[in-house]
């Protein structure tokens, strides 16, 4: 999908504000919905993924599992509203020997599982909204001493609410991002009174 793309910096696959924000994404509804509301923490639209079973209810990248994203940055970014239920998400990568490996972090597993072609690990979302930073780089190497090529796909299961995700070449610091990748919380008003 993105293997003839120039990637460098940052490469955006989803953001709750555009007009189609799941243009490239494809969605599995069961006893739940995929729905863009507006967040009143953030006073912005964002993505809500809900369902009564994180595993039948979900959003994919790219639709058609036969494709693969092809995306070499080896940082995947998630701003991500912990909604204080199951949650879960998956990326599946391709290392150095052509093998294809999941990664799946979920809020509701205690203990890291490596299995040959998938790795299970627990996942401690804050209160409100996160920033997920994951290094796919450096999880191929320590779980599978292989090196990381490029991520083949992404699945972003309920239960969350979702304002952008993208990769990036390395981690940014908040005042090196975009304006259009930091998450803006509302300030609150205050007022100065000087004293003459």
């Amino acid at each position: 999908m993105f293997r003839n793309t120039f990637q460098s910096g940052f490469l955006s696959i989803l953001y709750s504000i555009g007009s189609k924000p799941l243009h490239i994404w494809g969605k599995q509804i069961q006893n739940g919905h995929i729905k863009r509301c507006t967040d009143e923490d953030i006073q912005s639209s964002v993505l809500e993924v809900m369902g009564t079973n994180v595993s039948t209810n979900y959003i994919c990248c790219p639709e058609d599992p036969r494709n693969g994203l092809g995306i070499k940055l080896p940082f995947l970014v998630m701003i991500i509203k912990n909604m204080k239920k199951y949650f879960t998400f998956e990326v599946q990568v391709l290392d150095d020997k052509n093998i294809r490996r999941r990664f799946r972090a979920s809020n509701y597993q205690s203990s890291t599982r490596v299995k040959p072609f998938i790795c299970t690990m627990p996942m401690r979302l804050d209160e409100g909204w996160n920033q997920i930073q994951f290094n796919l780089s450096d999880f191929t190497r320590r779980a599978y001493g292989t090196n990381y090529v490029e991520t083949m796909r992404l699945q972003v299961h309920a239960n969350c609410r979702i304002r952008r995700i993208y990769f990036s070449d390395r981690l940014y610091s908040e005042e090196e991002l975009p304006p259009e990748f930091k998450l803006f919380l509302p300030i609150q008003a205050m007022m100065v009174v000087a004293l003459d």
